[in-house]
């Protein structure tokens, strides 16, 4: 048994004070703890999520993945140490930190930090947002997903597959190299891309109300964050946006996002990264100032479209039949 869940993001900061003001005014997280060289934020019921700490560098972070308990904890240990990985048993004394039971700690092929760790904490209290907000889908689904640009994506990709257990989603192949891994029924917790130079691209957090994620919108225009204007995913139908944070890295926000049933889900490959509508800077948050990529996505065919993907309670039937919409709505949108 591998990873079951993106459980918290670590991140280096020169002003603790720009992150506390991001992640409560425009993300609605609960700080939980403050001191002279760390921050840690609440989304959930969870006791932390979001670690920022001015003891590391601007840019160094580390991810911290889920295992089910002790046991599968030692036997992803024994895993990696097989495959020649160095691996680090953590003292109490940071697992108390990470408000964990226990952790280990090793890097993949690219270089980055993670942690596999058991027994997260729950919080005493009932979440208090920083904003009004209705609140995070997080949970047993962890904290979200996190997009990472590698070079050596083969090598990186069989790294979390093999050894940590991740599975396919979806990919593409052209005109870039990418794939969505998913661990539990969120459509993916880690997305690879193939780029130079490597680097987190974005942490997404996903929110339970649509208008939620639209005044969350507003704040960031207010304040010339907004790096990539609103827009629907076309893979995992996501309605997002995405904006600037403190770090080196971009937030997205965003609701409504197709779960994944492993039972019956086929990984597909992608034609086109190009979403259904919107999504304006996308491509250019990658590609930064430089040229653009040799083959711009082709976009979704004319009329594609997806079913919205509501959970039960968030959501009101409207009245009356509409005869065409009966008629053609099983003709427009595209088989998955």
């Amino acid at each position: 048994m591998g990873v079951q869940a993106f459980g918290y993001f670590g991140v280096g900061a020169s002003s603790l004070d720009d992150w506390s003001g991001f992640a409560t005014r425009q993300l609605g997280l609960q700080q939980v703890d403050r001191s002279e060289t760390c921050r840690s934020f609440r989304m959930d019921d969870r006791k932390q999520r979001l670690i920022v700490d001015r003891a590391l560098a601007q840019g160094e972070s580390y991810f911290g993945w889920e295992v089910a308990d002790a046991a599968a904890l030692d036997a992803l240990a024994a895993r990696l140490e097989a495959a020649r990985v160095a691996v680090r048993r953590e003292p109490a004394a940071l697992a108390d930190q990470r408000c964990v039971q226990e952790l280990i700690s090793f890097r993949d092929p690219a270089g980055n930090q993670l942690e596999a760790f058991h027994g997260q904490m729950l919080a005493d209290e009932p979440f208090r947002p920083g904003r009004n907000i209705s609140g995070y889908l997080a949970g047993a689904l962890g904290i979200g997903h996190a997009v990472l640009m590698v070079e050596d994506f083969a090598t990186t990709l069989a790294f979390y597959r093999e050894l940590l257990g991740f599975r396919v989603s979806d990919y593409i192949n052209r005109p870039l190299t990418a794939c969505f891994l998913h661990v539990n029924p969120r459509h993916h917790s880690l997305a690879l891309f193939k780029h130079s130079p490597p680097g987190m691209h974005h942490l997404m957090m996903e929110l339970y109300s649509l208008d939620d994620v639209g005044q969350s919108y507003d704040i960031a225009q207010a304040e010339g964050r907004v790096a990539v204007t609103l827009g629907r995913h076309s893979n995992d139908y996501m309605t997002s946006f995405y904006m600037r944070s403190p770090g080196d890295f971009l937030v997205e926000n965003g609701w409504g996002a197709r779960q994944i049933d492993d039972a019956t889900w086929q990984p597909e490959e992608m034609t086109t990264v190009a979403s259904f509508w919107g999504h304006e800077g996308l491509i250019r948050s990658v590609a930064g100032d430089g040229p653009p990529p040799g083959h711009a996505p082709a976009s979704p065919p004319e009329g594609r479209r997806a079913p919205l993907q509501v959970m039960e309670g968030n959501y009101q039937k409207l009245s009356g039949v509409c005869p065409w919409w009966d008629a053609t709505r099983g003709q427009a949108r595209r088989p998955d």
